[in-house]
């Protein structure tokens, strides 16, 4: 699957969307297809303050628990309440409602670090 051109991706495998002041974060396609079958996702409070690269959630498939990172600084703003009892979400829709968090970023300029879909998709190896 191409990762969607309008978002932006992290070496770590999250993609990062800017939206109506937030930026929308979740696991691509790549990822999800390589941890297998999601059974339980843990999301960061609302209110934190994270920094780009920090360790804020973590995926738990049957073949692991990995952790997920922002891709940008800010304060999260929101979390994916539907993936408490749908953490298959991920897997079925990764780019829309298998979305995991949002922040308000600090500097939205820091997408501009992340890679684009064609540099990510060579990156994972497709």
């Amino acid at each position: 699957m191409k990762s969607p051109a309008s978002y932006r991706y992290a070496s770590s495998h999250e993609w990062a969307v800017a939206s109506d002041g937030e930026v929308r974060v979740g696991i691509t396609y790549h990822a999800q297809d390589q941890l297998g079958d999601i059974v339980h996702v843990e999301l960061p409070m609302v209110g934190r303050k994270v920094k780009k690269g920090e360790s804020v959630a973590e995926v738990e498939s049957v073949k692991a628990v990995s952790e997920i990172y922002s891709p940008i600084s800010g304060l999260i703003s929101g979390v994916n309440a539907a993936l408490a009892g749908s953490p298959e979400l991920i897997n079925k829709e990764p780019y829309t409602h298998g979305w995991l968090f949002a922040v308000a970023p600090d500097d939205v300029s820091e997408l501009t670090g992340l890679m684009d879909a064609a540099a990510y998709d060579t990156h994972a190896g497709h």
